[in-house]
This record gives structure tokens, C-alpha cells and sequence, in this order.
């Protein structure tokens, strides 16, 4: 008897084994179906190439909002954006010898200076908003911030400094809450790798963002597994550098020219075995920054092999465009590329949804072969 109840008790604790083990293997072929089904993009690039904002434009325009806490984390890095920018040109003024257009405006400048770079909160950024507002309606200033191209003004962050004085009056307010507008000027350098799954019109999407300095290139190799496209981003404004106080270049050895720079990753990556079936897509960015620059800067003082009007935009872009394409070893394909403003959501929006047709076609080809 006791022999039958023995019996009878391990086929239940078998039964319910099976069970789970079934349960467990549904589970896990769903996610091995999810995975396949994710459109996994790898978003590469030199640092301040556009990638972060990039990925920003994709929650803004697939209704993904920020949460409080993004919002207040957001709300610091603009904050240390303003002041950091600021000390830079009060720096800038002074090595080149630009005199202050109202002298009392130095004490203002001694006090933003003063700024060491550590968290500050919402009353304390309000303490430098008034000096701020001054500062900024200084010539002085302004024309250090004109000159910028001739020093280093914290990375990319020239791009969105002007921007955020102008609404220095709406940002230095106690209950100051971020734009949208806001969190996509917002400058903050990407650590490590960051990933972000978006649903679109029922497909998930997967991008991944990988810091793009030099210390953090290393990574991109550890998010190769199941990429179905890379989307390589590159300033397209960065064509030119001054050495009068430090040149526009890259920040980790300020002497590489930083298009060049961009150039010699696009090749690394281009020509990656391991990429040979991935299809990669080149976007030149920041070209309202670009088409701003050529109409006073000559890009053939810094690529003498350029030919054409060096102040029309079109000849720049194709200039541009054929010294990325030239770096291909393999010519059977056309080089896929798109001219972006990361930061004009209805430029992206309409970027983007040329780029997922081509994506989705490509993945839903590569599972049929599978």
C-alpha cells in the first residue's frame, strides 16, 4: 500500500515537473521569436556625432515621454551645460584679448566662475541666472561666442549654449520643467552601452548607443550579436580647425581633425567582416550647422582636395558624402547615406521612415533565409 501511494505521489511531483518544464520552454521559444522579430540597430559614431539625440528623436516621435526622473536628470545636465558653456567663454574672452563691452559685467563673470562643476540644484542655478542673462548680453562675450570655432566650447555643446541663454529668463525659474525642445539640445556624453526598445507600428526595435569617445569604442564590439543595421553617425560641421587658442578637434588629443576622425571609424566599420551582411547607413549630421558654416568658411583651407564652390552647400555635401564613400573596400553595393538635423524632429521623422522601410525589408529577408 505504502509502495502504491509512493508511486502515486512522485508521478504527481513528475506531472507538475513536466508542467513547469513545458511552461519554461513556451516561455523561452517566445523570447527566442521576440529576439528574432527585433529589429536591433547599433548606433555608431564619434563622440558628439548625434547618436544620443538621435535616439532621443525616436521616443519623442514614437510618443515615448520621459519620466520624472529623466526629467529631473535632464533638468541638471542643462544646467551644467549653461554654466560650463558660460565659464568657457568667459575663459575665451579673456585668452583672446576680447575687451568687455561693460566692464561692471566682471563681477558677474567672477562669480560664474566660480562654478567648479558639481551638482547644483534648482534655487542654486536660480543664484546664477541673473548673472547669466548679463553676461550673455555682453559684446564681449558675444564675441567670444562668435569665435567659437577657434576654442574648444565643451564638446558639441556650442550647438545648443546660444539656445539656452536665450531662454535663460524661462530656465531660471524655481519650477522650470524641460521642453522637449530642451532635452534635445541637452548635452550629456553616453557611458557604457544603453539600450532602448521602441514598439512601431507593432515591430520592436532595439537601438543601442554606445559611448563614442575613444576609452569607450571598445564596447561597441560587445553588441555585435543579432545587429540588423548600423546606423553611423558624423558631424558633417566639423570640416575645419583654428589653432589660436586650441583647435576644433577631437577633445581626447586635440590635434586630430575630427571629420577625419570620423572618417577613419567609418572605415573600421565599413569594412568589418563581421558587418558583411549588416546593412549599414551613413548619416551626415548637423547639417543646419553645416549649411551655416560654408557660407563664410572655405573647407578647401583644410581639404585641399575639395573642388567646387567651397560656399554652396550642395558641392560640400557631395564632397563630403565621397570622402566616406571612398573609404569602402567593397564597391558592389551603393553607399546608403541621408543628411540629417538630429535635433528637427520632422527632419527625423521623415529620415527615419525611409531608413525602417529599408531595414524591415532586410530583416524580413534575412528570417526567411533562416
Amino acid at each position: 500500500m505504502a509502495e502504491t501511494i509512493f508511486a502515486c505521489c512522485v508521478s504527481e511531483h513528475e506531472k507538475s515537473q513536466k508542467s513547469k518544464s513545458r511552461e519554461i520552454d513556451k516561455i523561452l521559444s517566445r523570447e527566442r521569436l521576440t529576439f528574432r522579430r527585433t529589429v536591433r540597430i547599433l548606433l555608431l559614431g564619434a563622440g558628439e556625432s548625434g547618436k544620443s539625440t538621435f535616439l532621443k528623436q525616436m521616443r519623442i516621435i514614437h510618443g515615448q515621454d520621459f519620466d520624472d526622473e529623466a526629467m529631473l536628470e535632464y533638468r541638471q545636465v542643462i544646467y551644467n551645460n549653461i554654466l560650463k558653456g558660460m565659464r568657457v567663454l568667459i575663459d575665451a574672452r579673456q585668452k583672446l584679448n576680447i575687451p568687455w563691452g561693460d566692464k561692471s559685467k566682471e563681477k558677474d563673470a567672477i562669480k560664474v566662475f566660480e562654478f567648479n562643476g558639481s551638482v547644483v540644484d534648482q534655487h542654486q542655478f536660480c543664484d546664477y541666472a541673473e548673472s547669466l542673462q548679463l553676461l550673455w548680453t555682453d559684446s564681449g562675450i558675444k564675441s567670444a561666442f562668435d569665435r567659437r570655432r577657434e576654442f574648444q566650447l565643451v564638446r558639441s555643446l556650442g550647438d545648443s549654449l546660444k539656445y539656452f541663454l536665450e531662454n535663460i529668463e524661462r530656465i531660471g525659474t524655481t519650477n522650470y520643467v524641460p521642453t522637449k525642445q530642451d532635452i534635445l539640445l541637452a548635452r550629456k556624453a553616453t557611458k557604457g552601452i544603453i539600450e532602448h526598445q521602441i514598439l512601431i507600428k507593432g515591430v520592436p526595435f532595439m537601438f543601442i548607443d554606445v559611448g563614442g569617445q575613444r576609452s569607450q569604442r571598445q564596447k561597441w564590439f560587445q553588441c555585435f550579436e543579432g545587429i540588423t543595421s548600423i546606423l553611423f553617425l558624423a558631424s558633417a560641421s566639423e570640416f575645419d580647425q583654428h589653432i589660436r587658442v586650441a583647435p576644433l578637434v577631437l577633445m581626447e588629443d586635440r590635434k586630430t581633425n575630427r571629420l577625419v576622425e570620423s572618417c577613419n571609424i567609418f572605415e573600421t566599420i565599413i569594412n568589418n567582416r563581421s558587418f558583411a551582411k549588416v546593412s549599414i547607413i551613413l548619416f551626415l549630421n548637423k547639417m543646419d550647422l553645416l549649411t551655416e558654416k560654408v557660407e563664410t568658411v572655405n573647407i578647401s583651407q583644410y581639404f585641399p582636395e575639395f573642388q567646387g564652390d567651397p560656399h554652396n552647400i550642395e558641392d560640400v555635401k557631395r564632397f563630403l558624402c565621397g570622402i566616406f564613400d571612398s573609404r569602402r573596400r567593397e564597391r558592389t553595393k551603393p553607399l546608403f547615406h541621408h543628411f540629417t538635423t538630429a535635433i528637427n524632429t520632422e527632419n527625423i521623422k521623415h529620415v527615419f521612415q525611409d531608413v525602417k522601410d529599408t531595414i524591415l525589408h532586410d530583416n524580413l529577408r534575412s528570417l526567411m533565409l533562416q
